[in-house]
Protein backbone atom coordinates (compact mmCIF):
# COMPACT_ATOMS: atom_id res chain seq x y z
CA UNK A 1 0.00 0.00 0.00
CA UNK A 2 1.22 3.36 0.95
CA UNK A 3 4.14 1.86 2.96
CA UNK A 4 5.80 0.73 -0.04
CA UNK A 5 5.55 4.04 -2.60
CA UNK A 6 8.14 6.68 -3.22
CA UNK A 7 5.64 9.74 -2.10
CA UNK A 8 7.07 13.67 -1.59
CA UNK A 9 5.57 16.32 0.40
CA UNK A 10 4.74 19.65 -0.86
CA UNK A 11 4.78 22.36 2.26
CA UNK A 12 3.41 25.58 2.34
CA UNK A 13 5.44 26.73 5.27
CA UNK A 14 3.57 29.89 6.84
CA UNK A 15 0.25 28.24 6.03
CA UNK A 16 1.55 25.55 8.40
CA UNK A 17 2.89 27.52 10.68
CA UNK A 18 0.44 30.27 11.17
CA UNK A 19 -2.54 27.58 11.32
CA UNK A 20 -1.00 25.69 14.14
CA UNK A 21 0.69 28.89 16.17
CA UNK A 22 -3.54 30.00 15.79
CA UNK A 23 -3.93 26.94 18.04
CA UNK A 24 -1.76 27.70 20.46
CA UNK A 25 1.63 25.12 19.63
CA UNK A 26 4.38 24.85 17.57
CA UNK A 27 5.53 22.32 14.98
CA UNK A 28 8.50 19.94 16.35
CA UNK A 29 9.63 19.92 12.43
CA UNK A 30 12.19 17.08 13.14
CA UNK A 31 9.43 15.29 14.17
CA UNK A 32 6.72 15.92 11.51
CA UNK A 33 9.67 15.22 8.83
CA UNK A 34 9.83 11.85 10.72
CA UNK A 35 6.04 11.52 11.01
CA UNK A 36 5.68 11.70 6.71
CA UNK A 37 8.37 9.36 6.40
CA UNK A 38 7.69 6.55 8.39
CA UNK A 39 3.66 6.73 7.98
CA UNK A 40 3.51 7.36 4.20
CA UNK A 41 7.23 6.91 3.36
CA UNK A 42 7.95 10.15 2.10
CA UNK A 43 11.67 10.25 0.67
CA UNK A 44 11.43 13.84 -0.26
CA UNK A 45 9.67 16.95 1.56
CA UNK A 46 10.14 20.48 0.11
CA UNK A 47 9.83 22.93 2.14
CA UNK A 48 8.40 26.61 0.73
CA UNK A 49 9.45 29.53 2.55
CA UNK A 50 10.28 32.92 2.43
CA UNK A 51 13.71 33.92 2.74
CA UNK A 52 14.67 36.60 5.81
CA UNK A 53 17.83 37.54 6.58
CA UNK A 54 19.13 36.35 10.01
CA UNK A 55 17.23 33.15 9.77
CA UNK A 56 20.35 31.03 8.05
CA UNK A 57 20.84 28.58 11.14
CA UNK A 58 16.79 27.75 10.93
CA UNK A 59 17.44 26.89 7.28
CA UNK A 60 20.52 25.15 7.82
CA UNK A 61 18.76 23.34 10.79
CA UNK A 62 15.31 22.18 8.72
CA UNK A 63 17.99 21.13 5.58
CA UNK A 64 19.75 18.92 8.15
CA UNK A 65 16.62 17.51 9.00
CA UNK A 66 15.73 16.29 6.03
CA UNK A 67 13.85 19.03 4.47
CA UNK A 68 14.48 21.10 0.92
CA UNK A 69 14.53 24.22 0.90
CA UNK A 70 12.40 26.41 -1.57
CA UNK A 71 12.89 30.12 -1.03
CA UNK A 72 11.06 33.13 -1.76
CA UNK A 73 12.25 36.30 -1.41
CA UNK A 74 10.14 38.42 1.47
CA UNK A 75 8.46 41.59 1.28
CA UNK A 76 7.94 43.63 4.29
CA UNK A 77 4.15 44.89 4.44
CA UNK A 78 3.60 48.63 5.72
CA UNK A 79 2.30 47.01 9.29
CA UNK A 80 6.18 45.76 9.57
CA UNK A 81 4.26 41.88 8.70
CA UNK A 82 6.65 39.69 6.04
CA UNK A 83 4.93 38.37 3.38
CA UNK A 84 6.39 35.48 1.09
CA UNK A 85 4.14 34.45 -1.24
CA UNK A 86 5.40 30.71 -2.16
CA UNK A 87 2.07 29.48 -3.64
CA UNK A 88 3.36 29.46 -7.72
CA UNK A 89 6.48 27.77 -6.15
CA UNK A 90 4.96 25.18 -4.68
CA UNK A 91 2.82 24.48 -7.73
CA UNK A 92 5.79 24.97 -10.15
CA UNK A 93 8.16 22.42 -8.12
CA UNK A 94 4.98 19.73 -7.38
CA UNK A 95 4.63 19.50 -11.43
CA UNK A 96 8.23 19.96 -12.13
CA UNK A 97 8.99 16.38 -10.35
CA UNK A 98 5.55 14.92 -10.96
CA UNK A 99 7.44 11.79 -12.80
CA UNK A 100 9.83 11.45 -9.69
CA UNK A 101 7.05 10.38 -7.40
CA UNK A 102 3.76 8.09 -6.22
CA UNK A 103 1.78 9.98 -4.71
CA UNK A 104 2.23 13.25 -3.61
CA UNK A 105 1.08 15.13 -0.18
CA UNK A 106 0.24 18.61 -0.47
CA UNK A 107 0.36 20.65 2.82
CA UNK A 108 -1.67 23.72 3.11
CA UNK A 109 -5.27 24.53 3.87
CA UNK A 110 -4.88 27.54 1.07
CA UNK A 111 -7.73 26.96 -1.75
CA UNK A 112 -4.90 28.71 -4.17
CA UNK A 113 -3.97 24.96 -4.31
CA UNK A 114 -7.73 23.95 -5.72
CA UNK A 115 -6.17 23.22 -9.23
CA UNK A 116 -3.12 21.36 -8.46
CA UNK A 117 -5.05 19.27 -5.86
CA UNK A 118 -7.79 18.38 -8.73
CA UNK A 119 -5.19 17.55 -11.29
CA UNK A 120 -3.32 15.25 -8.48
CA UNK A 121 -6.57 14.03 -7.53
CA UNK A 122 -7.74 13.37 -11.10
CA UNK A 123 -4.25 11.59 -12.40
CA UNK A 124 -4.15 9.31 -8.95
CA UNK A 125 -1.44 11.25 -7.54
CA UNK A 126 -2.65 12.72 -4.62
CA UNK A 127 -2.33 11.00 -1.51
CA UNK A 128 -3.44 13.47 0.94
CA UNK A 129 -3.82 17.38 1.62
CA UNK A 130 -2.54 18.08 5.20
CA UNK A 131 -4.63 21.08 6.40
CA UNK A 132 -3.19 22.91 9.69
CA UNK A 133 -6.23 22.85 11.20
CA UNK A 134 -10.62 22.68 10.58
CA UNK A 135 -10.11 25.79 8.91
CA UNK A 136 -9.34 25.50 5.26
CA UNK A 137 -10.97 27.03 2.38
CA UNK A 138 -13.99 25.64 1.64
CA UNK A 139 -12.51 25.18 -2.10
CA UNK A 140 -10.68 21.72 -0.44
CA UNK A 141 -13.85 20.39 0.70
CA UNK A 142 -14.76 18.42 -2.05
CA UNK A 143 -11.71 16.41 -1.07
CA UNK A 144 -12.29 16.25 2.31
CA UNK A 145 -11.66 12.18 1.66
CA UNK A 146 -7.92 13.01 1.57
CA UNK A 147 -7.43 15.43 4.22
CA UNK A 148 -5.87 14.88 7.09
CA UNK A 149 -5.45 17.75 10.07
CA UNK A 150 -2.13 18.48 11.92
CA UNK A 151 -3.74 19.70 14.53
CA UNK A 152 -5.22 16.13 15.23
CA UNK A 153 -1.30 15.14 15.29
CA UNK A 154 -0.25 17.81 17.76
CA UNK A 155 0.74 14.99 20.73
CA UNK A 156 2.88 13.35 18.12
CA UNK A 157 4.33 16.39 16.34
CA UNK A 158 4.51 19.13 19.32
CA UNK A 159 7.46 20.72 19.84
CA UNK A 160 7.80 20.25 24.14
CA UNK A 161 8.91 22.95 26.16
CA UNK A 162 12.15 21.54 27.66
CA UNK A 163 12.93 22.58 31.03
CA UNK A 164 16.28 24.18 32.83
CA UNK A 165 17.64 20.92 34.94
CA UNK A 166 17.17 21.73 38.50
CA UNK A 167 15.89 25.09 37.98
CA UNK A 168 12.43 26.32 38.34
CA UNK A 169 11.41 29.46 36.52
CA UNK A 170 11.11 32.37 38.79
Amino acid sequence: MENKRNNYAFIDSQNLNLGVKSQGWVIDWRKFRQYLSNKYNVTKVYLFIGYVPGNETLYTNLQKMGYILIFKPTLELPSGRVKGNVDAELVLHTMIEYKNYDKAIIVSGDGDFHCLVEHLAKESKLLHIFTPNKHYSSLLRGYNSYIVRVDLLRGSIELKKTKISGRSKP
